[in-house]
């Protein structure tokens, strides 16, 4: 049984954990972001759209405490913490497996030189390390030639960073998964945090993991060193702490630049490059038996994991199965595209698919975006992270590349024929950096005082609130319900029963947001208040609403619902449900609330499992088709206290 002091004192570290700020780290403090404007805009690269985002406003992924929570988890005993052991344990130049090295110029992602060396060993592990050149002339962070010939040259003035990435098991043995370092160019110390656009450092592992289709789930409670614990991923293959499911990507040579000097052209490269994807191919798993010799390498997928929408990419540009073709070509249009294949090759290949194609699992992979289908389903978030917040696509250089070319009027053309607004009155495509406003969701509240919070609005420093209609259509006296109607923080105040329409218009100083509204529906009765409701009222609902026929262990989600042994004491106690807490709590984006897959699953978007009862949104609030997904979004606009 667990010792009642050692649980308070279990709890308190959970709290003071989620309160606290960063750490410093080998590359220093991660530098913390205010909320309501995170992620979105220029510092958002090379981060999660959700974050985890915690109490005081930083951002859990972007911490110095996830770093070392991994290294914990993947390397415990210290064993890969500076580049020459790294490069020992992964048998770098030992003459045996198979190692290649290849120099490119990585023009559309990161800009850097690369000298990428990669060697598989005859375990089938796979380790990849790539030292990036980066030549610093004083202008925009933009790929320069400068940089392909620096590392051409290997001129160690402009030798920016050291990466390193591999396939193989966890501590203890048992199935092989992706894992990511960066070392420190002069002492090759393991380093917890790195910058890889010229916009500041940003915390490993996420940095690489958010375009390598892997997860960015909440640390875990800490254990009984007072040290949390990284994720476990309750459907990965590994079953190991750190294991975020991300994979290997694919080498897309057409996108690189290379040097005419000798030995180092494409036509020089091509055999190296091919079994380098090669390699890369062996490290995804294949949903069915294959005859083809490139496929022997790769492991049988289970029905809950990543079945490879990557490996058929890297199988086309090599002239199909079997891989007959010895240079790279990409004329791809998978056959889910062949309605609009324009849109395919002049939006998505350039500007989505090499995030994307790594993403999802065999049981659901809607996000890999292989069909036009699964696209026109994200339309919305599109319009959003595109549009609005300006967080994708991901790269910087990418997205620079993105609104140069004429990819935003394609774009917009399609999110506009969906119903979704990407284009101003005068028919412009909107631009993200523009205010946006939001008065939060519509939502059922009691009678009394009620927070609005314009925290989710965008680019936004002045705020205007204003009282559209009340009950039966009538206009109430603002002054009567409103308070603090010129802040981001305002106060609704309702004596009377019914539906009242609030509008928010945001600015800048200089612009104005267009307005937007939210349906609060006053109702004297709910119960529980949102003030009152707490973790117990959410797990009754994620234990009775169906849900554990699937979140349950051996089931497909990544997040179990059904009560079990969490942190592996033995006992099913108060312990664990902190545990599961920590677990839901990282389902809600706080820096984008309806967007958050606690409240967007079960309503069924994007949810193998469908709408679940109470979740219907096409139901108003307070509704009872609705009540749960009420209760869910209440508790969560109340910062989901445990």
């Amino acid at each position: 049984m667990t010792n009642p002091g050692r649980l308070i004192a279990f709890a308190g570290l959970l709290a003071t954990f989620f309160l606290a700020g960063c750490g410093a780290g080998n590359s220093g403090d991660v530098p913390a972001a205010p909320p309501g404007n995170v992620p979105a805009g220029p510092n958002s690269f090379l981060l999660f759209p959700n974050p985890q985002q915690q109490p005081d406003g930083t951002l859990q992924t972007d911490s110095v405490a996830y770093a070392q929570a991994y290294y914990r988890a993947i390397d415990p005993n210290n064993d890969k913490d500076t580049l020459a052991k790294w490069k020992t344990a992964n048998n770098f130049d030992s003459g045996t497996g198979t190692q290649v090295a290849v120099v490119f110029g990585d023009v559309r992602d990161l800009g850097y030189g690369r000298r990428m060396t990669a060697r598989q060993n005859v375990d089938g592990t796979i380790a990849i390390m790539v030292e990036n050149f980066l030549v610093r002339t004083g202008v925009a962070y933009v790929y320069s030639r400068l940089n392909l010939d620096a590392a051409v040259l290997q001129d160690r003035r402009w030798h920016d960073t050291t990466n390193a990435i591999e396939f193989s098991p966890g501590p203890g043995g048992g199935a092989s998964f992706v894992k990511f370092f960066n070392f420190d160019v002069a002492t090759g110390q393991r380093l917890t945090t790195v910058d890889l656009d010229g916009r500041g450092q940003k915390a490993m592992p996420s940095v690489c993991v958010v375009c390598h289709g892997g997860r960015g789930d909440p640390l875990t409670p800490p254990d009984a060193t007072g040290q949390p614990l990284f994720p476990l991923v309750e459907n990965s293959v590994s079953r190991k702490r750190g294991d975020l499911q991300a994979r290997l990507m694919p080498l897309e040579v057409g996108t690189f630049d290379f040097s005419a000097a000798s030995g180092f052209t494409r036509a020089d490269q091509e055999a190296a490059l091919k079994q380098i994807n090669r390699m890369v191919l062996c490290s995804y798993p294949i949903p069915a038996a294959s005859v083809f010799a490139e496929d022997a390498c790769r492991r049988p997928a289970t029905f809950t994991e990543y079945r490879g929408t990557a490996a058929a990419f890297i199988k086309s540009t090599y002239g199909g199965d079997g891989l007959p073709n010895a240079t790279y070509a990409d004329t791809l249009v998978p056959a889910g595209w062949a309605g609009q294949p324009s849109l395919y090759q002049s939006v998505v290949a350039p500007s989505c698919r090499s995030c994307h194609f790594v993403r999802g699992i065999g049981f659901q992979s809607d996000i890999d975006f292989d069909t036009l289908a699964k696209f026109q389903g994200f339309a919305d978030r599109i319009k959003v992270h595109v549009f609005d917040r300006g967080n994708m696509p991901l790269a910087k250089i990418q997205y620079d590349d993105f609104w140069r070319s004429n990819q935003p009027d394609t774009l917009a053309s399609f999110v506009q024929g969906l119903g979704f607004v990407a284009r101003d009155g005068a028919g412009a495509v909107l631009r993200p950096g523009r205010p946006v406003a939001d008065p939060g969701p519509d939502r059922t509240i009691p009678q009394g005082p009620t927070n609005l919070s314009a925290s989710g609005s965008l680019f936004s420093n002045t705020f205007t609130w204003s009282v559209v209609s009340g009950p039966d259509g009538a206009v109430p006296p603002v002054s009567v319900l409103l308070a603090n109607g010129t802040s981001a923080q305002a106060t609704f105040n309702a004596s009377a029963n019914g539906i009242y329409v609030v509008q928010l218009v945001t600015g800048d100083g200089t612009t104005q947001s267009a307005p937007v509204q939210a349906r609060l529906v006053v109702n004297n009765l709910l119960a529980p208040a949102p003030t009152a409701i707490r973790f117990s009222d959410i797990k009754t609902i994620l234990q009775t609403a169906g849900c554990t026929a699937c979140h349950t262990p051996g089931g497909p989600p990544p997040v179990l619902f059904a009560n079990v042994d969490r942190n592996g004491d033995g006992v099913i106690d108060a312990a664990d449900d902190l545990w599961f807490y920590a677990d839901v709590r990282g389902r809600i984006n706080f820096t984008d609330l309806v967007a958050s897959p606690l409240l967007r699953k079960p309503s069924g978007n994007h949810h193998a499992g469908g709408l679940r009862p109470g979740f219907d949104t096409s139901a108003l609030p307070g509704q009872a088709a609705r009540a749960n997904y009420d209760l869910f979004l209440n508790w969560i606009l109340n910062g989901a206290p445990q």
